[in-house]
């Protein structure tokens, strides 16, 4: 088939896509289909033409498959590098006339001096032939061929009954998504076949229930320090800085936070491997995976961990001996002991986090050493200057995080109550302004994190809802308690109702809307 006019994608390290221009302008008319079938008497291109052209004479357009090039990437990279060293020594040449030179040894730092702009004039021109020669390799090999394709269409309408629909007698084949934005492809998880996709889930979500399962340990540790007498019984030469009342003070007060936020610092990476691994082929689904996967961790481990850990150091025999049913009525009777302890997570954590958000010192640090001792051309140094995007694997959950202590403690202890609304006040106008301001997105989701984000309130104002239940029924009030037993269900039915109603307005494309909106 004869390739149209393309743009070419690359991933650093696995696969290189290349794609028609149309994806640029009309991702909108684009289907991402996989698992696509081997068949016998035609290639993979041959047969995705041929399925479309029977089952979408009228509306099918062209295709582009999917090729899997990693040494072609490699050599892309490679000479954007030697241009940019290119560019460096020709800005040189230009500003004191005096031929550069370099050293043709490992980085430049040994071997024999050439002149540095004929140098890699060379190079350049040596990796454009052995480009041009992979790039045909890689178009005429079989086995460089990923059994997926980006199909387009001459409609909106075409487009969405495609992607929305099941286009083969056998599930697992032909499976069909729209297309994300190029911005948005992994393309790393393009080749993996459906049943190991199903495979790897499994496997994760086991890996997930054992790395969410001991991370207890240690937030016990942490949780150990909540008190002056588990910090002597741990660190017994502290005993003389601790009998200061105002490092007492100090250390008993920040200390527990200070730690589980270092503890926490190398989790999303984690997570976000985990998310990789599980085989999803967009950057915005493995960042709603990765969120969800630290939204658990954090309602586990910081928020029940943080009680069930503490009251458990000081009575565990008598929390182990307990009955399900009473799990809520313990958890309740140990919230309001844990007030102290939430109140200094959310300054540690919260508010710190809001100061730094907008100071951004970090970045800042690292421009000025990038372009210290990196920076060699404009080119690098707007690199030096991207101000990435907003982390929402990891933002988003801490502020659910925050929701849900505010569901929590508003009846119990609304002394807290102050703390969060003044943390989102300030993450609101904050991250308001880097977003619209300084942030630079990285793809366009069309509001699919909503979904997400309203089950995991309704998590919490059920959770809360739990709790306040297990608190009530320890106090002398007779039965009283049972009258708000109908919340935990209308909130049940409520999140039910949402879903069935509103969530397929995230996910779906109305027919109706793709007739009437014409592509220009």
């Amino acid at each position: 088939m004869r390739m149209p006019a393309r743009a070419v994608l690359s991933h650093p390290s696995l696969v290189l896509i290349i794609l028609p221009f149309s994806v640029y302008i009309y991702n909108v008319l684009q289907v991402l289909v996989r698992n696509i079938p081997p068949d016998p008497d035609e290639s993979v291109s041959e047969h995705v033409q041929h399925f479309f052209c029977v089952n979408h004479p009228d509306h099918y357009l062209t295709h582009q498959i999917v090729y899997n090039a990693n040494k072609l990437a490699s050599l892309v990279s490679k000479k954007r590098d030697l241009q940019n060293w290119y560019i460096y020594y020709q800005n040189k040449f230009e500003r004191t006339s005096k031929k550069p030179l370099t050293k043709t040894g490992f980085m430049g730092l040994w071997g024999t001096k050439v002149d540095a702009i004929d140098h890699y004039t060379s190079q350049i021109q040596k990796l454009n032939e052995e480009e041009a020669v992979e790039r045909e390799r890689v178009k005429k090999d079989p086995d460089a061929i990923v059994p997926a394709a980006f199909v387009s269409f001459k409609s909106r309408w075409a487009a969405a009954v495609c992607a929305q629909t099941q286009l083969c007698r056998n599930p697992t084949l032909w499976l069909t998504e729209w297309a994300p934005e190029p911005r948005d492809v992994y393309w790393d998880n393009f080749a993996i076949p459906y049943f190991e996709l199903t495979i790897r889930r499994l496997i994760i979500a086991v890996a997930l229930f054992f790395l969410i399962f001991f991370f207890m340990i240690p937030i016990a540790f942490v949780q150990s320090l909540a008190n002056i007498e588990g910090i002597q019984k741990v660190f017994p030469f502290l005993k003389p800085l601790i009998r200061i009342e105002s490092v007492k003070s100090v250390i008993q007060g920040f200390l527990p936070g200070i730690v589980l936020k270092i503890f926490l610092a190398v989790l999303p990476q984690i997570l976000m491997t985990m998310s990789k691994i599980e085989g999803y082929p967009s950057i915005s689904a493995l960042d709603r995976k990765s969120a969800a996967k630290y939204h658990m961790f954090i309602l586990v481990n910081i928020f029940l961990g943080s009680i069930i850990t503490g009251s458990a150091l000081q009575q565990l025999k008598t929390f182990i001996d307990l009955p399900p049913t009473e799990i809520p009525k313990t958890i309740g009777v140990y919230i309001p002991m844990k007030a102290n302890f939430f109140i200094t997570y959310i300054m540690v954590d919260g508010w710190a986090g809001v100061a730094a958000e907008i100071l951004r010192l970090v970045p800042l640090v690292l421009f000025h050493l990038k372009n210290t001792f990196l920076v060699k051309t404009e080119q690098d140094r707007y690199e030096a200057m991207e101000p990435g995007s907003i982390d929402f694997p990891v933002g988003e959950p801490r502020i659910q995080l925050y929701i849900l202590l505010g569901l929590v403690y508003a009846p119990i202890t609304p002394f807290l109550l102050p703390f969060i609304i003044i943390f989102l006040a300030f993450a609101y106008v904050v991250f308001r302004n880097q977003v619209i301001n300084v942030y630079d997105p990285k793809y366009e989701s069309a509001a699919a994190f909503w979904p997400d984000v309203h089950k995991r309130v309704v998590i919490g104002l059920f959770i809360s809802q739990l709790l306040l239940l297990g608190l009530l029924s320890t106090k002398k009030i007779g039965r009283n308690h049972f009258a708000l037993l109908p919340l935990p269900v209308l909130t049940i039915w409520f999140f039910m109702y949402c879903k069935g109603r509103f969530e397929s307005g995230f996910i779906r494309f109305p027919l109706q809307h793709a007739v009437s909106y014409l592509p220009t």
